[in-house]
Formats: structure tokens, sequence, C-alpha cells
């Protein structure tokens, strides 16, 4: 039975940065307040030219760049993103035609933020089954698109950017794919969603008046399900591979909120110089933060070859995911 492994990575994130002081300008907020409560400074934003397929696609080429192959070895594309360039066709649809991708299949994943490590997990099964050899998952989004920038409690957490990672067959026991722990709870898909667009609630002149394509968010009620579920998640995960905590190398997160992140790592016991953060500069990217955080880790020295890495996120849905991966390159 093969093993999956992650070959290569590719991240992009558009030129034009939103800062806390330009958000001091649109509403009711200080870049003091911000900082305190999020640890974002600054956010890249993308241009009116731009959508989702643009931004995975440049995250796609650089993962390619960095394996040096091309797109036509793929046999998947998996695009997770919930900020679709259209309803249909797929976003996969859309970026394996831009890659000239011919000899792959592929589809759209939506877990929010937990997207990139549902993909990882999915793509990860296909190649250990031996039906695939080459899958690249893609976490993207253009989130600028779906926040409202009068409402001061979710325009400063959120930025657009993508990531691509190249999950392929290898006979190498000694780095891989090596477990996941992956859950939804439904019951809390009032607490953060985007109401109206979609059969339940069509667009028409009332919701865009009333607001309601934009994501709505009850933080407090958010904030604790994720400190809880990040914990627990990792905690049981970890558990059932026999790894303890401070034999991680690299603890890499869905980047939501600073504190949300070190609250998790410290009821988990991870050396808080493990743990990746790069909310700073990023914002919120949702299936594009643990692809971004990864290529900061390696930059940083945090993540090398042999290395095992827990990747966790928490998002709307709610989802909750988690995979261990020793990193292979």
């Amino acid at each position: 039975m093969p093993k999956a492994k992650i070959s290569a990575l590719g991240c992009y994130v558009p030129p034009q940065v939103l800062t806390n002081s330009d958000l001091e300008k649109l509403v009711q907020t200080s870049n003091q307040w911000i900082l305190e409560r999020t640890g974002i400074s600054e956010r890249h934003i993308a241009g009116p030219e731009m959508a989702t397929s643009d931004l995975a696609l440049n995250a796609a080429k650089a993962a390619l760049a960095q394996r040096g192959i091309e797109a036509s070895e793929l046999d998947a594309i998996l695009v997770c993103t919930v900020t679709p360039d259209m309803l249909f066709p797929s976003t996969a649809c859309l970026v394996q035609h831009q890659l000239g991708a011919k000899g792959a299949w592929g589809f759209d994943l939506i877990a929010a933020c937990s997207g990139f490590v549902f993909g990882l997990t999915t793509a990860a099964q296909l190649v250990i089954s031996g039906s695939h050899k080459k899958v690249l998952v893609i976490g993207a989004d253009t989130m600028s698109r779906i926040i409202d920038y009068t409402d001061r409690t979710t325009c400063i957490l959120f930025g657009d950017g993508a990531g691509a990672m190249l999950v392929e067959a290898s006979e190498d026991d000694s780095a891989g794919f090596m477990d996941f722990l992956n859950e939804i709870d439904g019951s809390g898909g009032a607490y953060l969603n985007m109401p109206a667009g979609g059969s339940r609630m069509p667009a028409s002149i009332e919701t865009v008046g009333q607001r309601m394509h934009y994501v709505h968010q009850d933080g407090q009620q958010v904030f604790k399900y994720a400190v809880r579920k990040m914990y627990e998640v990792s905690r049981d995960l970890l558990a059932r591979n026999g790894i303890a905590p401070r034999d991680l190398a690299a603890m890499i997160p869905h980047q939501a909120n600073r504190r949300i992140i070190q609250a998790t790592a410290d009821r988990l016991g991870v050396d808080p110089d493990r743990v990746m953060i790069n909310i700073g500069r990023y914002g919120n990217t949702t299936a594009g933060t643990i692809p971004l955080a990864t290529q900061d880790a390696i930059a940083a020295g945090k993540l090398k070859k042999g290395d095992v890495v827990l990747f966790v996120a928490v998002g709307a849905g709610y989802t909750v995911g988690a995979n261990l991966w020793r990193w292979a390159y």
C-alpha cells in the first residue's frame, strides 16, 4: 500500500494590503483594539479584477513549480473554499482548465476554516487507496467579497489568500500522512454563517437590503467552541498515535485569532516556540491559513524534513479537523 506525502507547497496573496489604520477610517475601531483582541495588524485584499480561482491558480502554479512537474501529471484537484467564483461550475473546474490539467478530475470542498484540513484528509485517502498518484489540494478564499465593512466585529478579521499542497504517492515509510480526526457539529450553524444566497433564501432585493449576503458571526460562541474543540481534537489525535505534545516539532493551527491559538496550545501543553502564528500579517484567510502558515513555518526553520507536524482547525458548520503528518522535504 503506498504512503501519501506532501511533496510541494505554493502560496499566493494579492498585493493590496488593508491595515488596521485603514480600518480606523471605515468603522469605529482602533489599531490597539484590533491587536489586543485578534493579533491582526494587516490583511491582503484582492483587487476587483481578481476572483478566488485567480488566487488558487497562482498558488497551484507555485506548488507545481516547486515540485518541477507539469499540470498534466495531476490526477485530481480539490479546491477548498467558501467563496467560489460562482455556484457552478466549480472553482476546481476553472482552475483545472486554466492550469491545463487535462488528465485531472476534481471538485470544490466546503468546510469553511477547516476546509484545507478536510482536503488533505481526502487527498491522503485517494493516494493511499492506490487510485491516485498526485492530488493537488488548494485552499483559497476571497473573504473580502462577503465581509460587511460597516460591521466592525467581522471586517477586522478577514483577508484574502491561497495556498496549495501537492499530495503524492511515496514508498518511503519514514515520512508522510499519519492519521486524521475530523468532526462536524451542525448545531453550531446559527453562530457563523452567510444567511442568504442559497436555496433556503435566494438573492432578492430584500436579502441584499438586509445585508444577508455577508458573514454573520456570534463571536463569543465561536471563540469558546474553537478553543475547546481545537484542544480536544488535537489531544485525542495525539493520544491515539502515542505522541506527546512535547514531541511535536510544529503545531500549525488555523489562523482565526491569536488568543484562540494561544489558549489551545496552552491547554495542550505545546511549547509556544513550536506553535506557528502568522495571523498578524494575513488575518483570517479561511481555507488559506494553514498553507500560508506552513510556508512561514518552513521559512522560520520551525518545520523540517522528518518533523511531526499537527494541522488543526475549527470552522463554520461547525467543522473540526486535525491531521498528523511527518514532513517529507
